[in-house]
């Protein structure tokens, strides 16, 4: 038997041992770079990297490594672009499928601002109506029961089919100008501060104007949306729709109401553009009707009266600017919060119609500047959710109603408050849902029934086929 010689080893040991000891040396080599960093100090609080404090600590840790503020600035920007290219389809609700969000956002911003007004009516009224020898609730029980009937009818029209508001479309438009002509043509008719547009049959009293607003916007989008693609000829989109929006507009011209005929103009305006109207069609419409408003308030003496005081003849004796310079120390002594509720002064018969038309300026003085901001901001979410229920409807019988609806609140409201803080002449137009009248407040809140009834309806891009 033949052994093969192990060949002896120099350090000593066999090659197992010598090749264990060489892994134990290197370990124990690598093992000292460890131990000496253990055994180096820890930085001092507020040093930088390199273990020097202060601003050059902090220098170099800013030089280190110079494209992280780079990497986050531009993902800070394109966050920040993301959020203005998302904001707009946010607001529309195009976005995503819908959730009845708009609903919601429409009842409660309605419902608030109804509640807002009849605490103001309250707050407002009492003073005057006791000066008069009577009850002090009066006006606001009358105004409580006429929102309470609003309210009622407002659920049972968000309950109604579109095929339904399309058959009444015809019948409420008819209606609506027998009243108006009742109105100036019989006994029925009532004059109110110089207006006569009031029907009064027994104890009850109400304003035809207001039902005019509601039937012409249902009446404009029954007879746009039949016309189709039609509306792009001028003929098709000014007949039948301007001579008969003409028929109503010229009967509470005749009642010398131009405060309503100017929302009248721009709801039949809102319709058309609604409806697809080509845009040249506005330009010589919106011109005679600048015309035509100067023409109208330049022929009676009390709308040349009351532009006078608003470009500020305010010295003739006659008290044009009486209710808006009052109007105007209202808001003033209001500040930021407010001098409390039921506390204004003003409204002490300083101010005529303080519970109607410049209830705007009780709300300045009792609630601050916050508490106008507070009703702004109400109206702003009634017109985005109004414009999402637009936007997500491709049936132009909704998309018409809704914006002429929407283009007859806000633009009123807009109208009023502008009036109020002396932007514009003062020409009689409520503030919608808060003002005192009974038949503003049910025919409002009728038509936020109507553009309910469209919210709850699940737009056609989403409907399921069958």
């Amino acid at each position: 038997m033949v052994t093969t010689p192990v060949r002896p080893n120099l350090r000593g040991g066999t090659p197992s041992t010598a090749r264990a000891a060489s892994t134990a040396a290197s370990a124990s080599k690598r093992s000292v770079p460890a131990a000496l960093r253990a055994l180096k100090p820890a930085p001092r609080p507020g040093a930088g990297r390199d273990g020097r404090s202060g601003a050059a600590g902090k220098r170099t840790g800013a030089t280190a490594r110079p494209g992280s503020q780079t990497a986050a600035r531009t993902k800070g920007n394109s966050s920040l672009r993301r959020f203005f290219r998302e904001f707009w389809p946010r607001v529309e609700g195009s976005n995503r499928p819908s959730n009845g969000s708009s609903y919601y956002l429409i009842l409660g911003a309605t419902l608030a601002l109804t509640c807002v007004g009849l605490m103001m009516v309250l707050s407002s009224s009492a003073v005057e109506v006791i000066s008069q020898g009577k009850d002090p609730y009066n006006l606001f029980l009358r105004e409580s029961a006429f929102g309470a009937f609003g309210v009622v009818l407002m659920f049972v029209l968000s309950r109604t089919s579109i095929r339904r508001l399309k058959k009444l479309a015809w019948p409420a438009l008819l209606l609506a100008i027998v009243l108006l002509a009742m109105v100036i043509f019989t006994p029925l008719g009532e004059s109110v501060g110089g207006n006569r547009n009031w029907l009064r049959i027994g104890g009850f009293s109400a304003q035809p104007s207001e039902a005019a607003k509601l039937a012409l916007a249902l009446w404009m989008a029954a007879v746009l949306a039949r016309k189709g693609t039609l509306i792009l000829q001028w003929k098709h989109a000014i007949i039948p729709v301007v001579p008969a929006a003409a028929v109503v507009i010229g009967l509470v011209l005749l009642g010398h109401d131009l405060g309503t005929s100017v929302i009248l103009m721009g709801i039949v305006a809102a319709g058309l553009y609604f409806g697809g109207a080509r845009a040249r069609l506005f330009i010589p419409a919106g011109v005679f009707g600048v015309l035509a408003a100067v023409v109208l308030a330049l022929t009676s003496s009390n709308r040349t009266s009351r532009i006078s005081g608003w470009m500020g003849n305010c010295d003739d004796g006659n008290d044009l600017c009486l209710q808006a310079r009052n109007g105007l120390y209202a808001l003033a002594s209001g500040g930021w919060w407010g001098v409390g509720l039921g506390q204004s002064r003003q409204k002490w018969n300083w101010i005529p119609e303080a519970h109607n038309d410049f209830i705007f300026a009780i709300i300045g003085e009792e609630l601050g500047l916050l508490g106008t901001l507070v009703v702004v901001l109400l109206y702003g979410i009634l017109a985005v959710a109004i414009f999402r229920v637009i936007v997500r409807h491709r049936d132009p019988f909704i998309r018409i109603v809704c914006g002429c609806i929407m283009a007859w609140i806000i633009g009123q409201a807009f109208v009023n408050i502008a009036m109020v803080t002396g932007l514009l002449p003062v020409i009689g137009v409520p503030l919608p849902l808060i003002s005192n009248g009974g038949s503003a407040l049910t025919l409002v809140l009728a038509a936020v029934g109507v553009v309910l009834s469209f919210a709850r309806s699940r737009p056609e891009s989403e409907k399921i086929p069958s």
